[in-house]
């Protein structure tokens, strides 16, 4: 038998664990209900285009063309209650209906949703491609751009059609407050590049240069990276190559982006070609991208190697397909973002 002093103290116990366990999620509660969870609205219904002589014919008082056209842009300013421990971007684009049966531009497209602030390069927040002429909606958490989602901000939203009508876009940000914070409290774009060839990569490598804050813990590199191929043809599109990346001068990573896993996406891909083997077009496995769905940032972490102060980062891709005697060649999308992590 327990002396009956134990057994009055387990019983408190008892009884006020649930009670501090209540109270806290009270305490959460009352966080959320003083800072509920909101949506910001970019681009409705926008219009992607290529139309070199009239890019503007789609503007509006929010948003209006770059690029000939394929580059949807608006700049708002978000002002937050407090600091959001959860940020989810959502995209969605349709390919615009030319009749009953067809669609202006029935391919592929390489696209993105990109942040653009001063004194660095865009900052990819969704990376995906087009579809063959199907319907695409995705929801990616970007809570690790936090920091960056902040104050006056311009958005692009790209599409790399040669159509006109070619697409449209729908692009929101929902943001909560309160509950567990994974935002690190540190984050800066590096590199953003839409085509890295042979000829280019013949000068050098892509080298960046960029100022490190003292007091992070935990550095960490995004890559974002894509291969393509002008004619549809071999590398660098259905050919892995390498890509380097080097720190100071030494390599840190060297790997092949790769997808082969396109078979699940054929049904949003309506327009996909099949060949005479039986094969389809859309299934085919790519250099780190699927007809249909998000090209995902490859994380590298950066532990302590990537010390305070000004650092060095360098990219490579070995052996791109330079340009044919028909004017075709290999070519690569590529971005990278830091985040950090204090102590």
């Amino acid at each position: 038998m327990f002396p009956r002093r134990i057994i009055l103290a387990l019983l408190v116990i008892m009884v006020a664990v649930p009670c501090v366990s209540r109270a806290a999620a009270r305490r959460g509660d009352r966080s959320r209900a003083e800072h509920p969870a909101w949506q910001v609205e970019i681009f409705r219904e926008r219009m992607i285009h290529f139309t070199p002589g009239d890019s503007t014919r789609h503007d509006s008082e929010e948003a209006y063309a770059l690029g000939s056209g394929r580059v949807a842009a608006r700049t708002i300013a978000l002002e937050h209650p407090a600091a959001p421990t959860r940020v989810t971007a959502r995209v969605a684009t349709r390919p615009i209906p030319k009749d009953d049966l067809h669609v202006h531009d029935p391919w592929d497209r390489a696209g993105n949703v990109r942040l653009r602030l001063p004194g660095q390069p865009d900052i990819e927040i969704v990376k995906f491609v087009t579809a063959y002429g199907g319907v695409t909606e995705h929801e990616v958490d970007v809570t690790h751009l936090a920091p960056l989602l902040t104050g006056p901000c311009t958005f692009l939203g790209f599409v790399d059609t040669w159509s006109c009508p070619g697409w449209r876009m729908d692009f929101s940000l929902s943001f909560e407050y309160g509950g567990a914070n994974a935002a690190p409290d540190w984050a800066r774009g590096i590199l953003y590049e839409e085509s890295v060839t042979a000829a280019r990569l013949a000068a050098g490598e892509l080298v960046v240069e960029v100022e490190v804050p003292a007091g992070l813990e935990r550095v960490v590199l995004n890559y974002l990276v894509s291969g393509h191929c002008t004619d549809g043809r071999d590398a660098d599109e259905f050919v892995s190559k390498d890509n380097v990346i080097r720190l100071g001068g030494e390599e840190l990573l060297r790997l092949r982006p790769w997808r082969d896993d396109c078979r699940r996406f054929r049904a949003i891909n309506p327009y996909c070609r099949r060949w005479s083997d039986g094969s389809w077009s859309c299934d085919y496995s790519r250099s780190g991208w699927c007809p249909g769905d998000v090209v995902a940032p490859l994380k590298v972490e950066l532990g302590d190697r990537l010390g305070p102060g000004r650092q060095r980062l360098s990219f490579d891709i070995e052996d791109v397909r330079p340009e044919d005697e028909n004017g075709h060649f290999g070519y690569w999308r590529v971005s990278a973002h830091l985040l950090g992590w204090e102590d």
